[in-house]
């Protein structure tokens, strides 16, 4: 049983070792607990070390270490830790909800795009236009300007990832830099997905396939209708 003093001595260095990792002087420790000379802390802590509360560190000036606390203490200690823990738990759990509903809304945000047909040799993409099917694309995949989706027909451009039966989403336009996947429109009747490069008057047409040859048309033959800026894939 520690007297009151004791008792306030005891957490009293125990409290500034949390803080500063070091004990308080006994100037300190008796302004802290308002003794008139350092005689009576000398006691107190001799007292505490007697009863097994704290310890003094040998060859080291103003080292006391603490080795248990009152029960009183230690209970309130451990109640303020459990409280601080719930606290944190509650918190992380409001954040975790939150992170889920933006997470949900932003999952929720979709568009839809007309869905107009299957890139295939033959075939134009105004050709294609069917107002009466469209597809649901999640907002997030889409830039600026209009776009529309195409089913993939074929492995031209397979080891670019992208494979027979893919849905590509496309930004409409009728430029792009060179080395950009681009829908492109031949002759006003056959349409294709390739990289493509201008060099002048003429314009490559480059698969990504080494089984396939790179197609050179004339630039005056060839209309870019579009950019590739997103792949659906179904598993």
């Amino acid at each position: 049983m520690l007297t009151r003093k004791q008792q306030e001595l005891l957490l009293f260095i125990h409290d500034r070792l949390g803080k500063d990792g070091i004990s308080p002087s006994f100037d300190e420790m008796k302004d802290a607990l308002r003794l008139k000379s350092k005689s009576g802390i000398h006691r107190l802590i001799s007292g505490l070390e007697e009863r097994g509360f704290i310890r003094r560190l040998a060859h080291r000036a103003r080292a006391l270490e603490v080795i248990k606390l009152p029960d009183t203490a230690s209970q309130k200690l451990s109640q303020a830790v459990q409280k601080t823990a719930a606290a944190v738990k509650q918190t992380g759990e409001r954040i975790g909800e939150a992170v889920a509903r933006v997470a949900e809304r932003v999952s929720d945000a979709v568009t839809q795009l007309p869905l107009l047909g299957r890139i295939a040799a033959g075939t134009g993409i105004e050709a294609l236009r069917d107002t009466s099917r469209f597809m649901d694309v999640p907002t997030a995949l889409l830039g600026r300007g209009e776009h529309y989706v195409l089913e993939v027909s074929g492995d031209s451009m397979v080891e670019a990832g992208i494979h027979d039966g893919d849905t590509v989403i496309i930004q409409q336009c009728d430029g792009v830099e060179n080395g950009t996947i681009a829908v492109a429109l031949i002759d006003e009747q056959e349409v294709t997905l390739k990289s493509l490069y201008k060099k002048g008057n003429v314009v490559d047409l480059v698969p990504a396939n080494h089984t396939y040859k790179t197609m050179t048309y004339p630039a005056q033959r060839v209309r870019v209708q579009g950019k590739l800026v997103g792949l659906l894939r179904r598993y």
